[in-house]
């Protein structure tokens, strides 16, 4: 009998971790202050890794004030519907009474990823769309009753209240950055503030899982230099390489080349540990 290839036993321990199933919802982060870090396709990516090998009850949530623009990176379901039109219904969904199929007119299934989208509306203003610290409060119960795991995709402003509730909400901190130094430079301080914030903002630093995207053909030695810079500071740090696939359009985890699938699975299997 021929063993195994140990880049086979490492896939596979990865999907293991990728499919685990808790008691109760868990709730991961995206977060880094600076725009153009790959947050909205990090969300994506994970939620796809965790739709397809968990089993579904999967969303990822674009809570962002200011045009996010993960509804334009996934697919659109039967409704053209966002997290404004969710909110006047949240009651009703916590009802006992609630059917697990009345989520669905608020949010966009992924049909080939598994994962289920809740859209702002990059068309409104940031004044038109600003979510209260209660509101985000009863939105978060909601994810909470129909998914097992929920992923936001952050906004840029670290003030925000509903940024701030969301991290005080999570479980677990992913925060991207792409090679160029200002990106991984807004990481570190978003590290360093947390960890001056609060204990618990603390521990959820120290236990954050850092990915460093290749936005470019070129920069595979800074990449490694950034994924050294971060070794000491958290608990995992994961690199993904170049795709094209990830630069526009739809994200879907069939168009990736196969480095890249495996890349991502192993940013989901580092944070499925970490729950």
């Amino acid at each position: 009998m021929i063993a195994p290839a140990p880049a086979e036993v490492a896939r596979a321990q990865d999907e293991r971790s990728a499919s685990l199933q808790w008691a109760g919802c868990r709730t991961i982060a995206v977060v880094n202050g600076k725009g153009g870090v790959g947050k909205t396709m990090t969300t994506a990516m994970i939620a796809a890794m965790f739709g397809r090998h968990g089993g579904g009850n999967v969303l990822a949530w674009d809570n962002n004030d200011t045009r996010g623009t993960l509804g334009w990176r996934t697919e659109q379901g039967l409704y053209d519907t966002t997290v404004r039109d969710l909110l006047p219904s949240a009651n009703q969904l916590l009802e006992p009474t609630a059917s697990v199929s009345d989520i669905a007119r608020f949010v966009h299934h992924q049909t080939a990823d598994r994962y289920d989208v809740l859209r702002s509306n990059p068309e409104l203003l940031a004044t038109d769309q600003k979510i209260s610290q209660p509101e985000f409060d009863l939105l978060m119960q909601v994810a909470a009753r129909y998914y097992r795991i929920v992923i936001l995709d952050s906004g840029n402003d670290e003030s925000a209240d509903r940024w701030l509730r969301m991290v005080d909400s999570s479980s677990q901190l992913v925060v991207p950055t792409t090679t160029s130094p200002e990106s991984a430079e807004s990481a570190a301080l978003l590290l360093d503030a947390l960890r001056q914030r609060d204990a618990r903002s603390r521990n959820l630093a120290d236990n954050t899982v850092v990915v460093v995207t290749q936005a470019e053909r070129s920069g595979s030695e800074a990449a490694r230099a950034i994924v050294d810079g971060f070794v000491d500071q958290v608990r995992a740090v994961e690199r993904v390489p170049f795709d094209p696939a990830l630069k526009s359009g739809h994200l879907r985890l069939n168009n990736l080349r196969p480095a890249t699938n495996a890349a991502w699975l192993r940013v989901a299997a580092a944070v499925a540990r970490g729950l």
